[in-house]
């Protein structure tokens, strides 16, 4: 499976492996009621002056601070070698969840979720187009678990003209890798049918996943915090 994940990765371009530098910056992005807001990123940038093709890469629900899982910066050491330009912003700590959310339960966490994370995504890639040594035109998105859920989120077609990010998703990620992502929550026309009387048993799936760019998702058979049936079903529709 890592073959076939490196393989989309590394589609749009084949570079040398180069000594990379980091750096921590600020990006603008957007609440859920539209107005501004900072949140904070780390970039990872190889050696060179470019231009290099990019990744944002969407933390997981542990968040990237302390007790953060680690997988981004895994997976943004291991691109940045590969020639690729790395953004990991921090989508948690500024909306109050620095210590993730992989057990809170509270309501709040909604403040936080994989739909409600998609214009930081945006943000990332409009910051990462301004810049000199970033090929704009090959600029990816990743992410694990709630990481991966918003991968989806951010890489499905608009049903609507008025929906936002309409205009910047016909233009934007050219690639996009969710590894274990929740595919049982809405995504555009796509969604599920849970058995009523509280159970959480899927009982039907409705409507088309339609992504913006090639799709790769990995997910494990055996996975019990996201199931695998679902997005075995979300794929095999939409082919």
């Amino acid at each position: 499976m890592q073959t076939a994940l490196m393989a989309l990765l590394l589609c749009f371009l084949m570079l040398a492996g180069c000594v990379a530098t980091t750096s921590s910056l600020t990006l603008t992005t957007t609440t859920a009621s539209g107005t501004l807001e900072q949140i904070p990123a780390t970039m990872l940038k190889p050696e060179g002056p470019g231009p290099f093709p990019a990744i944002v890469i969407m933390h997981d629900c542990s968040g990237p601070r302390t007790r953060s899982s680690g997988a981004p910066m895994r997976w943004a050491r291991e691109l940045v070698e590969k020639g690729y330009v790395i953004i990991i912003h921090d989508s948690f700590t500024p909306r109050g969840f620095a210590g993730g959310v992989c057990t809170n339960s509270s309501p709040n966490r909604n403040d936080v979720a994989p739909a409600r994370r998609t214009p930081d995504a945006y943000a990332a890639l409009a910051y990462l187009r301004t810049l000199p040594y970033v090929d704009g035109s090959r600029i990816g998105i990743m992410g694990g678990s709630h990481g991966g859920s918003t991968t989806l989120a951010s890489v499905v077609a608009a049903e609507t003209e008025k929906e936002p990010f309409a205009q910047e998703k016909r233009t934007g990620f050219i690639a996009a890798v969710a590894l274990f992502p929740g595919c049982a929550a809405r995504l555009g026309e796509w969604r599920t049918v849970r058995q009523a009387g509280g159970s959480n048993q899927i009982t039907n799936y409705i409507g088309v996943y339609k992504p913006v760019a090639p799709l790769l998702i990995l997910i494990g058979e055996r996975d019990d915090w996201t199931p695998a049936e679902p997005c075995r079903k979300l794929t095999e529709i939409a082919r």
